[in-house]
């Protein structure tokens, strides 16, 4: 009876929950904004590729409150917000912008499960959007700056095991009023510029692990010397007695595995007849991952990888060509900014999330720009699982400098102070370092046309050096320089090239931007923009198939890889594939499909 009782009361909750809860404003919203369940609001596990069996998700309905900048704690809330659905968001069920004055205030209550009380217990967010302070009742936990990367903080210490532990986190972001990488929020959109993104906007949850326990996993395939190295990182001030052991399955037969001590990276000698990754075959091999103290197990992950080779090599006819495990590739694919008309930097739900790369894939494309955003973990698995490569860039931020490369080879550097400077460097560590064992990723990005470039040589040459498993854009359609792996060029609408260099991979990193409204899927009846505009679904497929016919061209006579300008629609830009909303296609899906195929296919007689 007792039992019953209970889960008629559990059912109740969550129903009333549900029931206070709605999104806000009058903007567009996805399909999938209506069916948003507060008590399972991205049930996925985030973070696949290091994964442990037990965690708690500790998404859904909490308080909030919005403060003056520098105020003591709030003694009261606003509401509630959806996390993790930026404040500014509809999805949030808040809507409301904070600017740089103000401060965003989280607050919630967890218990610890009870077979968790032998293990100490981290709290990891999957991104914070700016500035971010944590404590556990009442005692602070620790701090993060930086809007687009995972942190985690052990707050064993600050845990009552048994009942209610409080959580509260303190947000400041100060969007275009500040230096740090933000890529297109700004505090007041317009064009190309979007609305801000303030506070969490990823998962939050915890996991039990024991004292000593691994906390990253660096994982490079050489397909030249048939050999996977996985550096198992872990919390031990000292490697003294730490050994680690990897083992490589496939289809759940082990094929291969291999250990190391005194903190050395883990070497396994792949299988003779290793299968490849590619775009058409996607192959990825399961790895456990398990870390021994004293020899005795002490921690285990789950985790996967991938054998290929991303590099450049001159062809036959003296062109630099893209590469991937050693054979040509014509490297195509959309500029896919990531954002949503009901969570901005919060796709709605996975399903969502996914959707758009597996149009992409079936669109015959091969490849995404995924352009200054990072997205969450579980999106670049996808692209792994699903043979997408992937040219990452760095959100751009601080001043734009002129586009006038002279400022540059005369030294002068007026654009960056030493803090905006740092700012950017240990961001664009951090995306890297939780990037880097992805498979899909081929290339580095560092910046967007001259928006906020600054020492591009030695950034370039500093990316190379910290992955040199990896291409270096040195900026896409930037002010160029002669370092790197690639020159990049940006035309619009149609493509062209009008630079071209001899020594380097030449691509074409933006072009396009075909414009079409559909009235009752646009985000602002009284503005759109596009580079040019149609009035049909055929009008705009023509126009495309045109401009990819050019690029054929342009193919044969230099360029190895290129980026259509875009996906979807974002905010006022009107030139995606698919609207705002994703509830509209705006071309000719099998005419699209069967030239991007053929751009794709187009250096495989030149092997």
């Amino acid at each position: 009876m007792k039992k019953s009782l209970l889960v008629v009361a559990t059912l109740f909750a969550a129903v009333a929950a549900q029931g206070q809860y709605a999104p806000v404003g009058d903007k567009i919203k996805t399909s999938w904004a209506e069916s948003i369940d507060v008590n399972n609001v991205h049930p996925e596990y985030p973070r696949p590729i290091m994964e442990r069996p037990r965690w708690q998700n500790l998404n859904g309905l909490w308080n909030y409150a919005i403060t003056p900048k520098g105020a003591a704690a709030p003694g009261q809330y606003d509401g509630e917000i959806l996390v993790p659905f930026a404040v500014e968001s509809s999805l949030s069920g808040v809507g409301k912008t904070v600017g740089d004055s103000k401060e965003l205030w989280y607050n919630r209550t967890f218990t610890v499960p009870a077979d968790w009380k032998n293990d100490d217990v981290l709290l990891n967010f999957g991104a914070v959007d700016w500035k971010c302070d944590v404590w556990v009742n009442g005692v602070k936990v620790g701090s993060h700056t930086g809007g687009f990367t995972p942190f985690s903080m052990n707050i064993t210490q600050a845990l009552n095991r048994k009942g209610k532990n409080e959580l509260s986190v303190r947000v400041w972001d100060p969007t275009d009023r500040g230096t740090q990488p933000r890529g297109k929020q700004v505090t007041k959109p317009h064009g190309i510029w979007y609305t801000p993104v303030t506070g969490i906007w990823q998962t939050v949850w915890m996991e039990p692990v024991p004292a000593t326990h691994i906390s990253a996993l660096r994982t490079l395939p050489d397909i030249d010397a048939n050999t996977l190295t996985v550096d198992v990182l872990d919390n031990a001030a000292s490697a003294d007695g730490m050994m680690a052991e990897v083992v490589v399955k496939k289809d759940g037969k082990t094929v291969a595995s291999g250990r190391s001590i005194n903190g050395n990276p883990v070497e396994v000698e792949m299988p003779a007849d290793v299968a490849l990754w590619s775009p058409s075959s996607p192959n990825l091999y399961d790895l456990d991952v398990t870390l021994y103290k004293n020899g005795k197990p002490v921690d285990k992950v789950r985790s996967y990888a991938a054998m290929r080779k991303f590099s450049t090599r001159r062809d036959d006819s003296g062109i630099v060509r893209l590469q991937l495990n050693n054979e040509d590739l014509f490297q195509f694919g959309p500029l896919d900014q990531g954002w949503w008309p009901d969570g901005l930097y919060t796709a709605p739900s996975h399903e969502a999330l996914v959707y758009d790369i597996d149009k992409t894939k079936d669109w015959g494309f091969n490849m995404i720009r995924k352009h200054i955003k990072v997205e969450p973990a579980t999106w670049y698995t996808h692209c792994d699982r699903n043979g997408i490569i992937v040219w990452q860039d760095m959100p751009s931020g601080d001043t734009n400098p002129q586009w006038q490369n002279r400022r540059y080879f005369n030294g002068v550097e007026k654009y960056r102070t030493p803090e905006s400077e740092a700012q950017y460097r240990k961001e664009w560590k951090e995306i890297m370092d939780c990037l880097y064992s992805y498979p899909c990723i081929a290339m580095w990005i560092p910046f967007n046309e001259a928006w906020g470039q600054f020492k591009t040589p030695e950034i370039t040459a500093w990316t190379k050096s910290y992955d040199p498993s990896r291409l270096v854009n040195p900026a896409s359609g930037g002010n160029f320089y002669t370092c790197g792996d690639v020159l990049d060029l940006h035309n619009y609408p149609g493509p062209d090239m009008y630079l071209y260099d001899a020594q380097r991979a030449n691509v074409l990193g933006e072009y396009g931007g075909i414009g079409y409204v559909i009235p009752e899927n646009i985000w602002a009846p009284d503005r759109n923009w596009g580079y040019i505009q149609f009035n049909s679904p055929k009008e705009v497929t023509d126009e495309y198939v045109k401009y990819a016919e050019e690029l054929l061209k342009l193919a044969d006579k230099g360029f190895t890889g290129a980026v259509y300008t875009q996906t979807t629609d974002v905010e006022v830009e009107v030139n995606g594939l698919m609207t705002y909303d994703r509830k509209k296609i705006k071309v000719d899906e099998d005419r699209v499909r069967d030239v991007n195929r053929r751009l794709c296919n187009s250096l495989n007689k030149k092997k």
